[in-house]
């Protein structure tokens, strides 16, 4: 069973003046996908602020802790404070641009700004980092649009080799 993390990256989450929403809507997307996540197999959460230096500490110890996934929510847009695909960056060894390029092509045929995100996503060793946006209704349909690759992607890092018919040539 992959382990997963989930990290809200917000100043006004982290300080108490907002309610994380999208962090919690994530895990239960999780949760719903992966229905053998159990509360013997909770799914590790996290909250920082839009710092840098909070965003690669917490990712390098996430990573470390051997999660398979983990889903950053939050800090994907265009302010000055929105700085979590450049923290991703110093972190991941190999980007999956591909990820990326679903959340924003699926979110963008009901919501044109969804081509506003930056969120990257890569691999940290045998872990894969996704940014999502950091609005709950962004993050759950950028997460949808890539839930269906995730099983695959989980698979291969883990060291399977099968590729299912339909994309033998990915």
């Amino acid at each position: 069973m992959p382990g997963f993390a989930v990290l809200t990256i917000s100043d006004r989450c982290s300080a108490g003046l907002q309610t994380d929403t999208a962090g919690p809507a994530v895990e239960r997307i999780l949760r719903e996908q992966w229905p053998g996540l159990d509360a013997r197999q909770t799914i590790g959460r996290g909250l920082v602020p839009d710092s840098e230096e909070a965003i690669v500490t917490i990712l390098r110890e996430l990573c470390g802790q051997g999660y398979d996934l983990v889903l950053t929510v939050g800090g994907t847009g265009l302010s000055p404070r929105d700085i979590t695909p450049e923290a991703t960056r110093l972190v991941i060894d190999r980007e999956v641009p591909g990820l990326g390029e679903a959340m924003r092509a699926e979110g963008a045929k009901a919501f044109q700004f969804a081509w506003l995100s930056r969120g990257i996503a890569g691999l940290c060793g045998r872990t894969l980092i996704v940014n999502l946006p950091g609005s709950e209704n962004g993050s759950v349909e950028s997460l949808r649009a890539i839930l269906p690759l995730l099983p695959h992607a989980l698979d291969v890092m883990a060291g399977g080799s099968t590729h299912p018919r339909a994309h033998a040539h990915a």
